[in-house]
């Protein structure tokens, strides 16, 4: 290879995580009621075969050639029957980073009267939706807990060959865990930790 040839290769590369073998992107949905601003959110159906029963916001993994707010419009409406205009796109907020070498995009968009009078939820992938009010998250911040992550790595690795012929210290990590104790429904994972993003970033 030639220098030249990096440098065709590289120039203009769009920066991304690296070794993520997946992307989804979800919706953050801000809705005006008598109450005042309240996000909208979704439980899953019993019948998916992945986290049923689970509250979340809309969305799922990006299509070929789908950018992420694309995705999360396309989401909202097949979950929800909102339709893509009614829906005001805010801004993305910050990524999700999992060790399951997926990031999500999250975006906070603002949901119109006219979109709330249209959602009919798929029952096919949710079994209902609910409001919070922006006060209540107020004046209830997420009671955050963690797990340690624990490296565990395969007697056939090579220590001799990298120079840490008695093993390697490796680092750990840790995932938090915020738990919001909305009534009936808990919003916790990486829901709760997109809302504690939010939430957070008002202050």
């Amino acid at each position: 290879m030639t220098i030249a040839e990096f440098q065709a290769r590289w120039t203009g590369h769009v920066p991304k995580v690296q070794d993520v073998t997946r992307e989804y992107a979800v919706l953050v949905p801000l809705v005006e009621c008598p109450e005042g601003p309240s996000l909208l959110f979704e439980v899953r159906a019993e019948t998916l075969d992945h986290q049923p029963g689970e509250v979340c916001f809309p969305g799922g993994g990006l299509e070929p050639g789908e950018t992420p707010a694309q995705c999360a419009l396309r989401e909202t409406f097949e979950e929800l029957s909102v339709p893509p205009e009614e829906i005001q796109l805010v801004n993305p907020l910050d990524l999700v980073v999992h060790p399951g070498r997926f990031v999500m995009h999250p975006f906070l968009g603002v949901i119109s009267q006219a979109g709330l009078a249209a959602l009919s939820p798929s029952r096919a992938e949710v079994k209902e939706t609910f409001l919070v009010p922006v006060s209540w998250l107020e004046a209830h911040p997420a009671e955050v807990y963690s797990y340690e992550l624990k490296p565990q790595v395969g007697e056939d690795f090579p220590y001799d060959r990298i120079g840490f012929p008695q093993g390697y210290r490796w680092r750990s990590g840790e995932t938090i865990v915020p738990v919001y104790p909305w009534p009936g429904h808990p919003i916790w994972g990486l829901t709760g930790r997109i809302v504690r993003n939010l939430m957070e970033g008002m202050k």
